[in-house]
């Protein structure tokens, strides 16, 4: 496996079935044990490495946006995590139900990203779903504080 391969699949789960993409999100649910900060930051370090990644596999498949490359997955959800203020399960589950549902559905500018070309489009959708997502946990976390 090449390191491009590594990085867009995070190491094999994008070949796990059924929904590679659900698997994606799931890998990096712990770091939310880690605090908002480092998922910012985690989330930080997928976008750029997995451009970079998903640039290069996509130079030698000729499929646009394979469900197998996940990466996009990862940062979309370590965005989603950063909004939480701790690692309750409340949280996480909304963090993680809101940014598949968003990631599935896609609704604008979700679409609007997912049809850009190439890398820019594979990853941009996802990190507006992890984005949307996130504003959705700080305004139900200030309508509601404590529930998260």
């Amino acid at each position: 496996m090449t390191p491009a391969l590594a990085v867009a699949t995070l190491c094999g789960a994008g070949r796990l079935r059924p929904a590679p993409g659900t698997w994606g999100s799931l890998v990096v649910l712990p770091a939310v044990l880690l605090g908002p900060w480092a998922c910012l930051a985690l989330a930080a370090l997928a976008m750029v490495a997995g451009w970079i990644a998903v640039r290069a596999v996509l130079a030698a498949v000729p499929e646009d946006d394979p469900g197998w490359i996940v990466v996009d997955e990862a940062a979309g959800m370590l965005i989603a995590l950063a909004a939480l203020p701790g690692a309750g399960w409340l949280g996480v589950a909304l963090a993680f139900l809101a940014f598949r549902a968003l990631d599935i559905l896609k609704p604008w500018p979700v679409s609007w990203a997912d049809g850009l070309p190439g890398a820019t489009g594979v990853m941009l959708d996802d990190m507006l779903a992890g984005a949307i997502a996130a504003a959705a946990l700080l305004v139900l976390g200030a309508l509601a504080p404590g529930v998260l």
